[in-house]
């Protein structure tokens, strides 16, 4: 701990009159706080997820195609490169998740983090938000973060099965599934816009001005 936050934290014990450990009681109440949060009140969404967060995504344009399995990924991401004129490269995420993809041996795929020139990005997610149309992903080696934010465009690679209904889920699945939270938490919505400039918007303006979900049916 830095000696900053450690005078911090003595600063904010001492206004409280508190010196050393907590007493087992409040400690033990505070664990059951954390491990037991309450529930917000949440709007209802209905019982179709996929459908909902179809929706969503699509209200802000981003683009969902659906596919029965992992190996028609490689023939939707071909079909966007084509479609925009992108070329035969690609970034991909060296997530285990994405490894089974049957890649063909017309398109150049790198597995690394983006670098500056790269033009389009493959990779997983942890969940998807349906209340919102977002997708989370978290950094980690296997899903560096500039991957998300440096091509222009962005494919997302998305089980229906990882779509939980509301924010507050994915913080429960997180702390169920992770011993410690990612140093980043990316919620993405959409592609990039900003209407900075004479309130027009513009897309692509600070990460990738295309956002395309691959949702594989479980």
């Amino acid at each position: 701990m830095s000696d900053a936050r450690e005078q911090v934290l003595a600063n904010i014990r001492g206004a409280l009159n508190r010196e050393g450990p907590l007493p087992d009681s409040i400690a033990r109440s505070l664990q059951g706080r954390l491990s037991r949060p309450r529930a917000n009140l949440k709007p209802a969404i209905g019982d179709d997820l996929t459908a909902y967060f179809i929706e969503k995504l699509e209200s802000v344009s981003g683009k969902v195609t659906r596919v029965a399995s992992i190996d028609e990924v490689a023939a939707v991401v071909a079909r966007h490169l084509e479609s925009f004129d992108l070329g035969d490269a690609l970034v991909v995420a060296p997530d285990p998740a994405l490894q089974g993809i049957p890649w063909s041996n017309r398109l150049r795929v790198e597995r690394r983090a983006a670098a500056g020139g790269d033009r389009l990005s493959v990779t997983g997610a942890y969940a998807a938000v349906a209340e919102t149309g977002s997708l989370v992903l978290l950094s980690s080696p296997e899903s560096p973060t500039t991957l998300n934010f440096l091509p222009d465009d962005h494919l997302i690679v998305l089980h229906e099965s990882q779509i939980v209904p509301h924010i507050e889920d994915v913080w429960v699945r997180m702390r169920r599934d992770k011993q410690a939270m990612p140093r980043t938490v990316n919620f993405i919505t959409g592609p990039s816009k900003t209407a900075d400039v004479e309130q027009t918007i513009q897309e692509g303006a600070h990460g990738p001005r295309r956002l395309h979900v691959i949702l594989v049916a479980d």
